[in-house]
């Protein structure tokens, strides 16, 4: 019998292509916009969720905020004073205190030109518990030495060749806004834009080299063993408000946990998940509403066949079940057709972005249990959809039908 309702399901999507298709647009278009989203949103939360494993559970950022571009810390309107650091460090609850500038260069190696960003190193310090706060290792090479102004550290980016075309490797020399450095170092692949795609030179360096002022743009606060990492944010913020003479709310710095930074970067894609669901649920109502105009128009195309069928002793049940069929496979199709487009964005989408801050950054994933649900419903929306026209289709009594036919 289902064998039986598929051949003449496929005999009327034959007689009737271009409907069909045109039928199929909405529900293809809602389809691919959840699958692409989904997709997108997972692989990119992984890659936001990488970035903060790099960072210590007990490390604190202080930022500046007003950035115009570029990662934390660049391009801010009002950075901060090189002091703070001194005086966060003595904060109860504070074990120590990175600060760092980081600047967007241009970076030259062989005669190709790339813009990105170079990091500066304090020149105090111990040298390995700097490069634990801030999550740096060395893949090969080893670390610039203070008072070193001639060497750079670079990401793996540029080691593997993903940059510039061609690996950079130690003792190359690259040349960074006109000033010519050697390569001392590579970091360690982190799968993560903020160090695999940075070069790292001396604090005094990168001031020299953009005649930058006694200004941080960003601090990365130890907070000592056991200390209320909450309320050790709480005094740094209490402490700049105070510097800065702004009031509560009216921050013009940010004081982040890894967790809430995390947490607000959720906020975010779940905003922008929300708006392309709205999307999407529009642009699948208007395929529901396609297959029922199709539906009706297909009960009165077929006004003679069906009172045919019902002549001959085609029940009720089975006529319902005839245009069920038909506009279940509708919908099945136009979600079978969506996921291939979803699919195939999403892809396309997460290569553009690892072309732009990493190979392998942004990951994705398809779960079998997600092209199952999604067919699921994109049939069950083809048959929701035909449930009236199939009503319809099977109360026309056969002659009637038979005589509004000729």
């Amino acid at each position: 019998m289902i064998e039986h309702y598929l051949r003449v399901v496929y005999a009327s999507l034959r007689r009737k292509k271009l409907r069909s298709w045109l039928t199929l647009i909405g529900i293809l278009i809602g389809i691919a916009a959840v699958i692409s989203l989904m997709m997108l949103g997972d692989g990119i939360r992984g890659a936001v969720l990488g970035q903060f494993d790099l960072l210590n559970t007990n490390v604190l950022a202080v930022r500046a905020e007003g950035i115009d571009q570029g990662p934390p810390g660049t391009g801010v309107q009002n950075p901060l004073l090189e002091y703070y650091a001194d005086d966060v460090e003595s904060i109860n609850g504070v074990d120590t205190v990175v600060a760092r500038i980081i600047e967007d260069a241009q970076i030259r190696f062989n005669d190709r030109s790339h813009f990105s960003w170079v990091g500066s190193f304090p020149e105090e310090g111990d040298i390995e518990d700097i490069q634990k706060i801030l999550s740096l290792e060395i893949a090969k090479g080893s670390m610039i030495e203070p008072g070193d102004t001639t060497h750079v550290v670079i990401g793996d980016d540029y080691a593997n060749g993903d940059v510039f075309g061609e690996p950079i490797r130690l003792r190359d020399t690259v040349t960074i806004e006109g000033k010519k450095f050697k390569v001392k170092g590579i970091f360690t692949r982190k799968g993560s834009f903020i160090v695999d795609r940075t070069m790292t030179i001396n604090e005094n360096a990168l001031r020299e080299l953009f005649d930058t002022p006694d200004t941080y743009d960003a601090l990365a606060v130890k907070v000592a063993s056991g200390a209320n990492m909450g309320l050790v944010a709480e005094r740094i913020e209490d402490y700049l408000r105070d510097e800065r003479d702004v009031d509560e709310g009216e921050e013009d710095f940010v004081v982040e946990t890894p967790e809430e930074a995390l947490k607000s970067l959720d906020s975010l894609l779940f905003g922008i998940q929300i708006f392309v669901f709205l999307i999407a649920a529009i642009s699948i109502l208007v395929g529901g509403i396609g297959i029922a105009n199709t539906m009706y128009t297909s009960v009165v195309e077929r006004t003679k066949e069906i009172g045919i069928m019902k002549a001959i002793g085609a029940r009720r049940s089975q006529i319902v079940a005839l245009f069920l069929t038909e506009a279940g496979m509708l919908g099945l199709l136009g979600g079978f057709l969506g996921m291939v487009v979803g699919v195939g964005g999403a892809l396309g989408l997460a290569a553009v972005g690892n072309s732009i801050v990493g190979e392998g950054t942004i990951m994705l994933t398809v779960s079998p249990t997600v092209i199952m649900a999604t067919l699921l419903f994109s049939f069950i929306v083809g048959i929701v959809s035909g449930i009236l026209p199939a009503i319809k289709a099977s109360k026309l009594q056969p002659v009637e039908a038979l005589r509004f036919s000729k």
